[in-house]
């Protein structure tokens, strides 16, 4: 199971922001369970908030800015990819300017403030949203950005410069050791034809070739030379890191970038939500999602089971809660072939058909592993089993199942089904995983 991680202590940043040019002092301080990324401005009266959410954005030239009512933070993009890939779930950020300091261009600062700060350990599990099926983000400029299934969080990004220059791939799963060692320190670049215009926009006022790479022709002009030589693209990995921090969960997919930038990363954050708003539309409504949604349809839960009707006792699985609990869902209809025979004049469902129940959803906590894939799930024994309350026709009845425990090939697990959030059944099941 993966656990929410917040700050163990504030640490505080200090230097000139990149687009204003000003004097700033950032602070990163812990925060609860729950409570995401927010942004404080401790310079103006009341202290406001900006969560740091996609509906938040206000303007993606060149750098990601979030707004509250007329009250905006700038730049925030280098900020959210330290704490995102440095593993922090929960932190205020208070700053007494509208933008945080660019310090050399790359969120090694902001690394090294998280490392000072120190990162610890909270008691709820982690929200992370697994990407079920690919979504696709293509511009008029021509950016493309597509996120596939993955059961981790990967970026393969290709970065191309104007006229093709500078043309680079970087490949790579994101973890914090990986970013800290492989991302943090890509710095941000600019190509020189581009400058004259962002300064005609009133933009990079704070810039200087102590914080970025400035490209002339095929001349690389910094302060030191590059740190990686896909130092560029690298840095584009990073900035997709915090644009997508704007989702407001951890993501289990593979996101394929071409020609990314702030506005497309931005977009791919607003489809990710609307991807997550309709697999909680899917969810017969009275359940609590657990955290770790993904949808699990009935051809879904066909492939990994081998039950067929009548003994499929599952039809959808409406949400996993780290790697060893999740809950499925099944309609119960007077057209059960078992209502036939099974109390005709006053239907009930027979208990044993629930504790199948219950032993199909462990299994699918099981069968979803990689190492046991194409395995079948015998069942085995089942223990303290008991029965509360009938089902009858028109009940939904949701399924918990918890593994408490895993030995070679045999699983214990916990099970649990509920109508209108009481118990029903419960009971502890015995299975074992044999090859097919």
């Amino acid at each position: 199971m993966d656990y929410q991680h917040t700050l163990a202590k504030p640490a505080t940043l200090t230097g000139t922001s990149l687009h204003t040019g000003s004097a700033v002092t950032l602070t990163m301080k812990p925060a609860p369970t729950d409570h995401g990324i927010k942004f404080r401005r401790i310079d103006l009266p009341d202290q406001p908030f900006i969560p740091a959410g996609v509906e938040k954005v206000q303007m993606v030239e060149r750098a990601t800015t979030l707004a509250e009512g007329s009250v905006k933070v700038h730049t925030v993009e280098h900020v959210l990819s330290a704490l995102t890939g440095m593993g922090v779930d929960n932190a205020l950020i208070e700053m007494d300017a509208n933008e945080p300091p660019i310090g050399d261009g790359s969120a090694r600062a902001y690394v090294e403030c998280i490392k000072a700060a120190g990162i610890v350990k909270q008691e709820a599990l982690r929200k992370v949203f697994e990407v079920r099926e690919p979504i696709h983000v293509e511009t008029a400029g021509g950016s493309l950005l597509t996120i596939v299934p993955d059961k981790k969080f990967r970026i393969s990004c290709t970065n191309v410069g104007p006229d093709g220059r500078y043309t680079q791939f970087y490949s790579t799963e994101v973890t914090p050791a990986i970013y800290e060692k492989e991302i943090a320190s890509a710095r941000t670049f600019v190509f020189y034809e581009d400058v004259k215009g962002l300064l005609d926009k009133g933009l990079i006022k704070g810039g200087s070739l102590e914080n970025a790479v400035v490209v002339r022709d095929d001349t690389v002009m910094s302060r030191e030379p590059l740190r990686f030589k896909d130092e560029f693209v690298r840095h584009k990995i990073l900035d997709i890191i915090g644009d997508l921090t704007l989702f407001g969960r951890r993501i289990m997919g593979h996101v394929i970038a071409v020609r990314p930038g702030h506005g497309p990363n931005t977009e791919l954050a607003r489809r990710l939500k609307t991807e997550h708003s309709r697999v909680l539309s899917m969810v017969p409504s009275g359940v609590n999602i657990p955290i770790g949604e993904a949808v699990l349809d009935v051809n879904e839960v066909m492939r990994i089971l081998p039950h067929r009707y009548p003994f499929l006792m599952v039809d959808r699985i409406v949400g996993f809660e780290g790697e060893n609990k999740c809950t499925g869902v099944k309609a119960v209809t007077i057209n059960e072939p078992f209502f036939q025979g099974h109390f005709p004049g006053h239907p009930v469902m027979p208990g044993v058909l629930q504790v199948e129940a219950m032993a199909q959803v462990a299994s699918i906590l099981m069968l979803r592993k990689p190492e046991n894939q194409g395995k079948i799930g015998y069942f085995m024994s089942a223990n303290e089993v008991k029965f509360r309350k009938p089902v009858v026709p028109g009940d939904i009845l949701f399924i918990e199942a918890e593994i408490l425990k895993v030995k070679r090939s045999i699983g214990v697990a916990r099970g649990r089904c509920v109508v209108n959030g009481e118990t029903v059944s419960e009971g502890e099941l015995m299975f074992s995983l044999l090859d097919r």
